[in-house]
C-alpha cells in the first residue's frame, strides 16, 4: 500500500525506472566478468527455456492485470449504483407524502453528505468503512420506514421508494467489499519472484553489441514493471493516487439533493 501511496512519478521511478537502470547495468556487469564467448555459448539452449519461463510468467502477469482492473471497474460500477439510488430517494420522496418526505430528503442528504466528507477520507487513507456513514444509513432506512402511503400512487411510489433504498444499501456493501486488496500476498510473491526471475534470465544471453543487449534488456524490464505499476496502482480502488472518485455522489447532492 505505501508504494500506492505514492505520487504516481514517484512510483515510476522506484517501480520501473530503479529495476530498469539496475537491469542494464547488471547486463554491463556480467559481460565484463563472464566475456561475450561464454554468454553467447547459451543462447541456443538459454532461448528454449527462456521462452517457457516468459509464456508462464506473462500467463500469471495478466490474469493479474485483469482481476485487478475488473475490480478497479466494478469499485466505479458501485459508486455509480449507489449514486443513482440516491437520486431515486430525492425524486420519490414527494410521491410518498407530504408529511414525510422533507424528513427522508433530509436524511439522503445527510447520507451523502457523510459520504464525501468522511467516508471517503477514510477509504482514501486505506480505511474500509466510516461509522457515521453506516449511522446515517440506517437513519434513512428509518426515514423511509416513517411512511405510511394513503393512496394506490403513494404505495407505487412507496414500493419504488423501498426498492432503490435496498439497491443503495447494495452499493455501498459491493463499494466497501471492493475496497479491500484483490491481489493475496502470495500472488505478490510470485508476481515479484517471477519478475526478477525473468530479468535476470537475460543476464546469461550474449550479443556482439554491448549496448544493444543493454537496451533490449532495459525494454523487456520496463515492460514488465509497468505492468506490476498498473497492478499496484489498482489494487486498491479506493486507496492512493489512482483511486475511484466520490463525484456521481457529490453530483446528485449538488443537483437533485439541492432541489426543494
Amino acid at each position: 500500500m505505501w508504494l500506492s501511496a505514492m505520487p504516481l512519478w514517484r512510483s515510476v521511478c522506484v517501480v520501473v525506472v530503479l529495476p530498469t537502470i539496475t537491469v542494464m547495468a547488471m547486463t554491463f556487469l556480467v559481460r565484463r566478468v563472464a566475456g561475450l564467448n561464454r554468454l553467447e555459448a547459451n543462447n541456443e539452449v538459454a532461448g528454449f527455456k527462456y521462452a517457457v519461463l516468459g509464456v508462464i510468467y506473462a500467463v500469471l502477469l495478466g490474469f493479474a492485470v485483469i482481476v485487478v482492473w475488473e475490480n478497479f471497474r466494478d469499485g466505479d460500477a458501485a459508486v455509480i449504483k449507489e449514486a443513482s439510488s440516491l437520486s431515486t430517494i430525492f425524486r420519490l420522496a414527494h410521491g410518498v407524502g407530504p408529511g414525510v418526505a422533507e424528513t427522508i430528503r433530509e436524511a439522503a442528504n445527510h447520507y451523502g453528505e457523510v459520504l464525501i466528507s468522511e467516508e471517503e477520507p477514510i477509504l482514501a487513507k486505506g480505511g474500509l468503512v466510516s461509522v457515521d456513514a453506516t449511522n446515517a444509513l440506517s437513519a434513512l432506512f428509518a426515514a423511509v420506514l416513517t411512511a405510511h402511503p394513503q393512496t394506490l400512487e403513494q404505495s407505487d411510489a412507496y414500493q419504488d421508494l423501498l426498492i432503490a433504498l435496498t439497491t443503495l444499501s447494495d452499493g455501498r456493501r459491493d463499494r466497501l467489499e471492493l475496497g479491500a486488496s484483490t491481489v493475496p500476498q502470495v500472488v505478490w510473491i510470485a508476481l515479484f519472484g517471477g519478475a526478477i526471475l525473468n530479468v535476470s534470465f537475460t543476464l546469461f544471453f550474449g550479443t556482439r553489441h554491448i549496448w544493444v543487449q543493454m537496451v533490449m534488456s532495459g525494454m523487456l524490464t520496463a515492460v514488465i514493471f509497468l505492468a506490476l505499476l498498473a497492478i499496484i496502482t489498482m489494487d486498491h480502488p479506493f486507496f492512493g493516487t489512482l483511486r475511484v472518485s466520490m463525484e456521481p455522489i457529490e453530483y446528485v447532492l449538488r443537483t437533485v439533493g439541492s432541489q426543494p
